[in-house]
């Protein structure tokens, strides 16, 4: 039976070829009499699939050497209090473009001075970089480089050294990674949770310079500490081992599919497939510049009768469109709570024919409407 096309912003679809791997060695992990589960984290074979699953992310992502890979725990939101705890000198910048970029400032305030060097007026846009505002003296500037929830995404990552600045940049990348190459000169740090692009909610993904290890404050607790967790290849605590193992299978078929150029230009026929469609409908919009519309996360509202987009999720016309949806094997369209309207979220394993179905029930749902 083929499976409904799932929409979900995360935790989100994993590629079937993962689930079905996964699956068949849940009992019995390659002949060892145990599942992935059951092992310790420093036996042999868990430590083989750990060192494949750290190969493979370098390999797809290009990490330099100078950059050190940890697979930790907390998923995004709690790294917006670790990354201060091991970057602050008490200043911090901000460029605020969506709910996620505001929640890492809100957090990080607990620790320094959380600046707001830059903010996007309805979240709808990316503020130019010369026109951010970096406080002298600033522990790293933060940006969030794909938001999830209003749906906008910077094109390129900003080069700091263009606008005078030498702190490092960090950049929460957790719901487009390894949809697209990272310019890894500008960026001194990058986390992400797993379960959007990379595996199973559990294990948080960062990438760190090696020279941005070892000033962690006081406070910082140890097993968030980046230089003790590097120190200790991930396993100063035990780490999550089967989202760790799920994942390194999910690196595994990206590899398979051609690695991150192919699933680059696989992402943008699949928006433009979407905007496109959008853009030329009467029922439907999306508010984001065209310049800056995410590749991963699409919402999208319905008008209503007056021509203005329905707001409120409760409207019969967003109900019955969400009800047909799900009868349709399209599950997941609600927009987040605090928005409102829809979104549809076309992560790397969603193929295009999950694209070509919504768009069209949307037709078919436009043309009843």
């Amino acid at each position: 039976m083929s499976r409904p096309f799932n929409f979900s912003a995360g935790p989100a679809v994993l590629p079937e070829e993962v689930l079905r791997t996964a699956a068949s060695e849940m009992l019995d992990w390659h002949g060892s009499g145990m599942s992935v589960m059951e092992m310790s984290h420093r036996g042999r074979e868990f430590i083989s699939i750990y060192e494949a699953a750290e190969r493979d992310l370098r390999e797809l992502l290009a990490v330099p050497q100078e950059f050190k890979i940890l697979f930790m725990q907390g998923g995004g939101l709690a790294e917006n209090a670790i990354v201060p705890l091991n970057l602050s000198r008490g200043a911090m910048d901000f460029v605020i473009t969506g709910a996620w970029s505001e929640k890492s400032q809100q957090e990080a305030g607990k620790y320094g001075r959380a600046h707001i060097a830059a903010k996007a007026p309805g979240y709808t846009g990316v503020p130019e970089p010369k026109s951010w505002q970096i406080q002298d003296g600033s522990s790293y500037v933060h940006i969030c480089s794909n938001e999830t929830i209003h749906g906008v995404e910077f094109v390129e990552l900003p080069d700091l050294k263009t606008l005078g600045c030498d702190a490092p940049l960090v950049v929460d990348f957790s719901s487009h990674v390894c949809s697209r190459p990272v310019d890894w000169s500008r960026v001194g740090l990058a986390f992400g949770g797993a379960q959007k692009n990379l595996g199973p909610a559990g294990v948080t993904l960062v990438v760190v310079r090696q020279d941005l290890l070892g000033h962690a404050l006081p406070i910082c607790p140890s097993a968030f500490n980046y230089q003790l967790v590097a120190k200790n290849e991930s396993m100063y605590n035990t780490p999550p081992t089967y989202g760790i193992y799920v994942a390194g299978l999910t690196f595994a078929w990206l590899k398979r599919q051609g690695g991150i150029a192919a699933m680059q230009a696989r992402n943008i026929a699949k928006a433009r497939l979407l905007y496109d469609f959008i853009d030329g409908s009467q029922l439907y919009v999306n508010p984001v510049d065209k310049a800056v519309r995410s590749r991963m996360n699409v919402p999208f509202f319905l008008r209503g009768d007056d021509g203005q987009p329905l707001l409120d999720p409760t409207h019969p016309r967003n109900a019955a469109f969400l009800d047909g949806a799900k009868a349709a094997g399209l599950l997941q369209l609600k927009g987040h709570k605090s928005v409102g309207g829809m979104r549809a979220s076309i992560y790397n394993a969603m193929p295009i024919e999950g694209v070509q179905a919504l768009v069209a029930y949307m037709r078919q749902f436009e043309q009843r409407a």
